[in-house]
């Protein structure tokens, strides 16, 4: 791809940027899912800071690859990416979207009472917690009392 002979606007970058999938939860965009707390140009370099889910997050590696390549394949050359660690990301980040596509693939999405509010399948409000640990470390494993899926539910951080 060409190189950018001029600077892109940060409105431009954020939407490219909703384009990039998270890596656990691809149908999540790294943008809804609130990790993304700045673009800004700095001089000729645009600088990206992204604050993982939690300390140790595996996909940490992957998540800043995909951050540089999205840009990257539209000519920004001058990148850096900031790890902003404080303050420490919280479920609150998600956008709206960001939950509502999470429910409609099938995690239920964060609640403030520390539990689903229905099935992510279903609906129904009878769900049960199967084990506080799921498929990933911020999600945890609960099943549906009426349809008997079992079902993800992403942990209130």
């Amino acid at each position: 791809m060409s190189q950018v002979t001029t600077q892109p606007s940060t409105t431009r970058i954020w939407e490219w940027l909703d384009a990039v999938p998270d890596p656990e939860i691809p149908v999540i965009s790294l943008v809804d899912l609130g990790i993304i707390r700045d673009v800004a140009w700095e001089g000729e370099t645009l600088v990206v800071s992204v604050t993982p889910t939690y300390s140790g997050c595996p996909a940490t590696a992957v998540i800043a690859l995909d951050i540089e390549t999205a840009l990257r394949d539209r000519g920004i050359t001058d990148l850096k990416l900031k790890t902003r660690i404080s303050p420490a990301w919280t479920t609150d980040w998600l956008s709206e979207k960001g939950r509502a596509m999470l429910e409609a693939y099938g995690i239920a999405p964060p609640q403030a009472a520390g539990g689903p509010e229905k099935c992510p399948n279903c609906g129904s409000t009878h769900v049960t917690k199967v084990s506080q640990f799921g498929s990933t470390p911020c999600k945890a494993h609960w099943r549906c009392q009426d349809c008997l899926e079992p079902f993800d539910y992403f942990k209130c951080i």
